[in-house]
């Protein structure tokens, strides 16, 4: 009878063992999804789908949207009085692309200082939104050839622009510029004193304001947005910076850039791409393709 109770005791313990260690392994292979998933939100694969087994191509049709990363920047991607609609020569652009790859164009107002991480995260699929092509920029993403020239303009109140030709002369002053754009850059750069805000048109409010001295913001920002028959007809572009190109930032890895190249080259070639940027008045600044 003694045996036979330390017989059921002894199975007993060994399915209690047993179902521990299955506990145990079914909690390692959760941690081990968990880890995984992280570290491709992290960005820390190969490419944003890479943990998908698919193509960034691939995985942007089957989700049936392509999502652009932007701020509000004319002539590049913005709204006109009354309208929920994205316009510009990128938002044009990008909804060619979309409408090619048979998907929804859907934007996505950013942060432009975090446009990595939003990557990375796959919060959106591409960062379409006059981007200079920085070292930091063609270092953390996949980017396309670029495809527009562009400068760092200072902009200034025009009953006082003619006082400043050179960098030296702006040193006095209080400059507003992007935070993370290549204009804080230029800043720097330049040894300026500068307030970092969210966006370009916010350092150009701050001009027109007269709580900044000036604004640094891109050149095709102010041929649009500065002087006589534009939104701020008393301020004026004077020293320009920089020289810069623009160009289209995916995941790192991702085959998404090798395709808007292709397109951009398609578009160029059947002359959609100028009649976009005629429409825009950024025609000068094409950079063939």
């Amino acid at each position: 009878m003694k045996k036979k109770i330390i017989s059921i005791i002894l199975a007993a313990s060994m399915m209690v063992a047993a179902g521990c260690g299955s506990t145990a392994s079914s909690g390692s292979e959760s941690a081990a999804s968990s880890s995984a998933e992280e570290t491709a939100a992290s960005g820390e694969t190969a490419s944003g789908s890479a943990s998908s087994g698919k193509s960034d191509v691939q995985y942007i049709k089957d989700k049936g949207t392509l999502t652009v990363g932007i701020t509000d920047f004319a002539p590049m991607d913005y709204k006109e009085d009354g309208s929920d609609e994205w316009i510009g020569f990128d938002a044009d652009l990008a909804k060619k692309v979309a409408e090619d790859l048979g998907v929804d164009c859907e934007f996505v107002e950013i942060d432009w200082d975090n446009k990595i991480l939003e990557l990375n995260n796959k919060s959106v699929d591409v960062i379409w939104n006059g981007m200079t092509l920085t070292d930091e920029v063609t270092g953390s993403m996949e980017c396309t050839d670029p495809y527009l020239r562009n400068a760092q303009v200072v902009v200034l109140k025009s009953d006082v622009a003619d006082q400043y030709k050179d960098a030296e002369s702006l040193k006095d002053l209080n400059i507003a510029v992007e935070s993370g754009s290549a204009g804080e850059q230029a800043a720097k750069d330049n040894n300026l004193n500068y307030t970092a805000l969210s966006s370009q048109a916010d350092a150009l409010m701050e001009v027109e304001a007269g709580t900044s001295d000036g604004a640094i913001i891109d050149l095709l920002m102010a041929g649009a947005m500065v002087g006589e028959g534009t939104s701020y007809t008393d301020l004026t572009t004077t020293v320009e910076l920089s020289d810069e190109e623009y160009g289209i930032g995916c995941r790192k890895g991702s085959d998404l850039a090798a395709y808007i190249n292709s397109e951009m080259q398609s578009f160029y070639k059947d002359g959609s791409i100028q009649d976009i940027a005629k429409k825009y008045g950024v025609q000068d600044a094409l950079i063939s393709q």
